[in-house]
């Protein structure tokens, strides 16, 4: 069933009831002079980094348990994990599209959905944004960050 689907006047009809957005264009600097490309890479950085620290002090709650009962076990880790994604992303999709990676930044600049402009300003908050909340875990919980040496893995 193909619906007729109008853009600005012109009518499309292709099977889809939607409109494709164009691809977004390559070098755009215009969006060096907008609030909003200024927002959106506040929000990638608070949204990373607090998906860092919770997830890294979420590790380190578990990594220092000493009894079965103790922390929040492997279970816990990963709805500490899948939690903050899907809140986070659900704040800020609108303002910044919430990516929170800089693989899916990368992975939407080649699918020309980001310009180059926005994907390397995302990446770069985005980065500041882990090494903060990593650097949040290491000042206020030193001792069991010390202890562990840093190791956080499972």
């Amino acid at each position: 069933m193909s619906k007729e689907v109008s853009e600005e006047g012109q009518t499309h009809s292709h099977g889809k009831d939607y409109v494709d957005p164009p691809p977004a264009p390559l070098l755009d600097l215009g969006e060096l002079k907008s609030w909003s490309f200024y927002r959106a890479l506040i929000a990638e950085f608070i949204a990373t980094l607090l998906f860092l620290y919770v997830t890294v002090a979420t590790v380190i709650g578990h990594k220092k348990q000493t009894g079965p009962c103790d922390g929040v076990g492997l279970l816990g880790i990963a709805w500490a994990f899948g939690g903050m994604i899907f809140v986070l992303v659900y704040c800020t999709a609108g303002i910044s599209g919430g990516h929170i990676n800089p693989a899916v930044t990368f992975g939407l600049f080649l699918a020309r959905k980001v310009s180059l402009v926005r994907a390397v300003g995302y990446m770069i908050a985005q980065c500041l944004g882990a090494i903060c909340g990593v650097g949040f875990v290491k000042a206020f919980m030193k001792t069991p960050y010390n202890t562990l040496g840093g190791e956080l893995t499972l």
